[in-house]
């Protein structure tokens, strides 16, 4: 089990605390990003707990005590917190399904390794001003539904259906057997003014720091690179996402599919 005692937590608005409560969450199934266990003391009911949310996929992080204690103000967490979505997660399937409920060609946002909750929250605000009909985020390394991302987002949060996956790969592979292109930003590929953005789309955006990884990369259909003509190199996760978004809103609602 990974100790994640440095990572910087979650607010702690929407936990659950005590043995009891996480055990009867697990067994009716409620939403979790992750399990906080008491670091050193996975034992008994603990043990119970860590077992049954391996089985569910939850993420399982050890920390100390005083972690746990500072979460909970009140301390009375019995070595165990559960944090939970400030929003409850969507099939892919739902996500095709609200499109073609629309009358409209898939348009569905890919994010790879958003760490960053303002930058999630600003991100989601974007895509549902923009008609994005779902987001798709992955299980592990990137920012679950919390409520900094809630209120980053101005309530973007409450009207967007946002899918978790386990594997990225394989939800590409997925989608595009469904018929969606699947558009990675990048530094390098096509300038985004010149690509074909028209048709059932996915649109794959990468982390800041070191962007989409080179497997999803790989897996695109295409890339797309936002030209820059200043001394800076890159822009903002969110400011990037929010660009190349308009852009195939653009190509949608103001002229005809071709670039």
């Amino acid at each position: 089990m990974k100790d994640y005692n440095h990572e910087k937590q979650e607010s702690p608005k929407l936990i659950l605390m005590g043995r009891n409560a996480i055990l009867e969450a697990l067994k009716h199934e409620k939403p979790m990003d992750k399990i906080l266990l008491k670091r050193g003391g996975v034992e008994g009911t603990l043990r119970v707990i860590a077992a049954k949310a391996r089985e569910r996929g939850i993420v399982l992080q050890e920390v100390d005590k005083a972690k746990l204690d500072e979460l909970t103000e009140s301390g009375n967490h019995q070595g165990v917190i559960g944090v939970c979505p400030a929003k409850g997660y969507v099939e892919i399937d739902e996500i095709l399904a609200y499109a073609k409920s629309k009358n409209e060609d898939p348009f569905i946002l890919l994010l790879d390794s958003i760490m960053d909750p303002h930058n999630l929250g600003a991100i989601l605000r974007s895509a549902e001003a923009a008609g994005v009909h779902g987001v798709i985020v992955p299980k592990r390394r990137a920012a679950g539904l919390t409520p900094i991302v809630a209120k980053t987002s101005s309530g973007a949060i409450e009207h967007i259906m946002i899918s978790r996956v386990t594997n990225m790969s394989d939800t590409i592979a997925k989608i595009k057997k469904c018929g969606l292109w699947i558009a990675c930003a990048g530094l390098d590929g096509v300038d985004l003014y010149k690509a074909d953005l028209s048709g059932p789309i996915a649109l794959l955006i990468g982390s800041e720091g070191s962007g989409v990884s080179r497997l999803l990369a790989k897996n695109s259909d295409f890339t797309v690179k936002i030209p820059m003509y200043g001394h800076i190199d890159s822009l903002n996760a969110s400011v990037a996402a929010g660009i190349l978004m308009y852009e195939i809103v653009r190509r949608r609602k103001f002229t005809d599919t071709s670039p």
